[in-house]
């Protein structure tokens, strides 16, 4: 960064030097021609004379020439030297100051948000591209500040939409069973068992939003233990037993016996419902939702795979961003508030892992990896079909230690 002013201080080097040349001739000549030179004695005279014109005596005034003016020949040099030189240099300034003026117009330029680039002279190039750089941080910043600005707008339009709806059906359903008391009781139950659906769904929703919200306002402390995840991905597997059973689902888990990880059973839990409900919501009917684990290095690579349309590429890279779902999902009876897996996002980055989404083939797969705790030890695959509800009491505790259960909401 020392050597980007160089012209700068060449420049302002010859200039100094210029000024010190100029009043070095200068100055000599008025030594030669008006000091020692040939209009020394005029100069001498005509102070006699000007002293005589006070009725000062010829004696006294070449006295007082030589007291005052003679004798001091040395000192009235530097004084002369000196304000030549302040002279030179007060007019050399005009041209330095022009540096200032320069970069004044350059904040001037970011200041009015011109779209031109600012330009500065050649000496002022390293002040230039930084006033640039300045300027198109600026720019991008502005830009990404409407973009926020969008999307906190577009949050409010996705949020009444997701929560009129369901809140439509409730207030509609029970508006006729409050006009209809005379409704037969298996039509009167049909009814209130689809009001309070919507109204679960409704809860979820709400849940959901306050959910992401809670994770932005707060400083996120994660209760980390071990967990044994092999057991964990059989326990979620089967608690979603309901859920697959409606569009007649088969969940499968291979993974790895044991595959031990340290993080908060809770958050992870919370990270692996998600995505299952995601892939529940939008996968074919009588499919397999697939579930694999295995260790690779120092990590554990956790799969999610469904069958269902694929999905674009555009949408792939905003699939983790809050309140974002794809055209072709934005149905209120399936699809969430577009939060799960922007929560789900940070969760796993807080225990220090990855999640990406891949797309192809008709077939979409989410894949965390995690930290592995200790060492990576060859073990055999375990499968674990997840379409009954058998056997859920002997996985309850999917800690390794200290552990505690976790039932999934």
């Amino acid at each position: 960064m020392k050597n980007n002013y160089r012209k700068l201080k060449l420049s302002i080097l010859l200039q100094t030097v210029f000024i010190t040349a100029l009043t070095v001739l200068v100055g000599r000549f008025i030594l030669e021609y008006f000091i020692d030179g040939i209009y020394n004695d005029s100069f001498a005279n005509g102070f006699l004379r000007i002293l005589e014109a006070f009725h000062v005596s010829e004696e006294t005034a070449t006295s007082l020439y030589w007291q005052w003016i003679g004798n001091n020949k040395v000192f009235f040099m530097i004084l002369g030297f000196l304000l030549l030189f302040s002279l030179f240099f007060y007019v050399a300034l005009s041209k330095m100051t022009r540096y200032l003026e320069q970069v004044e117009d350059g904040i001037e330029n970011i200041i009015s948000a011109s779209d031109q680039p600012i330009r500065l002279i050649t000496e002022l190039k390293p002040i230039e591209d930084r006033l640039n750089e300045i300027k198109e941080t600026l720019r991008s910043q502005e830009e990404e500040a409407e973009k926020l600005e969008q999307r906190k707008n577009d949050v409010l339009l996705f949020l009444a939409h997701d929560l009129k709806t369901p809140l439509t059906s409730v207030v509609a359903y029970l508006s006729m069973l409050d006009s209809h008391p005379e409704m037969p009781a298996e039509e009167r139950a049909k009814y209130t068992q689809i009001s309070l659906e919507k109204a679960n769904r409704l809860g979820d929703l709400l849940k959901e939003f306050f959910e992401s919200i809670k994770l932005n306002l707060q400083d996120i402390e994660l209760d980390k233990v071990d967990i044994d995840l092999t057991m964990m991905l059989e326990q979620i597997a089967d608690e979603l037993y309901g859920v697959l059973q409606e569009k007649m689902l088969t969940c499968k888990v291979e993974a790895e016996e044991e595959i031990l990880i340290e993080g908060d059973p809770d958050k992870l839990a919370r990270v692996f419902d998600n995505i299952l409900r995601n892939a529940i919501a939008y996968c074919r009917e009588k499919s397999v939702l697939l579930i694999q684990a295995a260790k690779e290095e120092n990590q554990v690579r956790i799969c999610f795979e469904n069958e269902g349309d694929t999905i674009p590429e555009e949408s792939l890279k905003r699939i983790f961003d809050k309140f974002y779902r794809a055209d072709a999902s934005r149905s209120s009876s399936t699809g969430g508030a577009g939060l799960g897996l922007a929560i789900a996002k940070e969760i796993v980055e807080l225990h220090k892992g990855q999640i990406i989404a891949e797309s192809s083939g008709g077939k979409t797969r989410f894949i965390v990896t995690l930290p592995l705790k200790g060492g990576v030890e060859s073990n055999e695959i375990h499968t674990h079909s997840g379409h009954s509800s058998g056997g859920r009491a002997g996985r309850r505790k999917f800690l390794h230690r200290k552990a505690t259960g976790r039932t999934v909401e």
